[in-house]
């Protein structure tokens, strides 16, 4: 399974570690608590990983977030057209759908960026 335990994609799409997967990466679970949307734990309240490996570390993720932007700005005119939006249309639909789908672009964009750096160690891992 794609989804397993070990997996980069376990840690990003279940808000997890990156390196043990057991503790929660961030403060709020729910996508549209958009009071602390951002905040995450210092620590991993398992391993100990320091999140901020360095100061303004996460300014790196508006790379990831402007990539997913575009994958997804792509999707949802493709979607529009399929339907039959003429193109003004198809611009407003877009962008609310865009608008609609920015805290989750947001909070994948710094968990995609953490994993490109830290990898999972099973030794760390409440299961290893």
């Amino acid at each position: 399974m794609i989804l397993k335990k070990g997996s980069k994609l376990y840690g990003i799409f279940k808000n997890k570690c990156p390196r043990c997967q057991s503790g929660d990466f961030f403060i709020e679970s729910n996508l549209f608590g958009f009071k602390n949307i951002l905040k995450i734990h210092d620590n991993c309240s398992h391993c100990q990983l320091k999140y901020m490996i360095e100061p303004s570390f996460f300014y790196g993720a508006m790379y990831v977030s402007y990539g997913l932007s575009i994958v997804l700005a792509c999707l949802f005119f493709l979607i529009g057209y399929l339907i039959g939006l003429n193109f003004i249309g198809n611009l407003i639909f877009m962008s609310i759908l865009l608008a609609l789908f920015s805290p989750l672009n947001l909070r994948l964009s710094r968990l995609i960026y953490i994993n490109l750096f830290i990898h999972f160690d099973a030794s760390k891992s409440i299961d290893g």
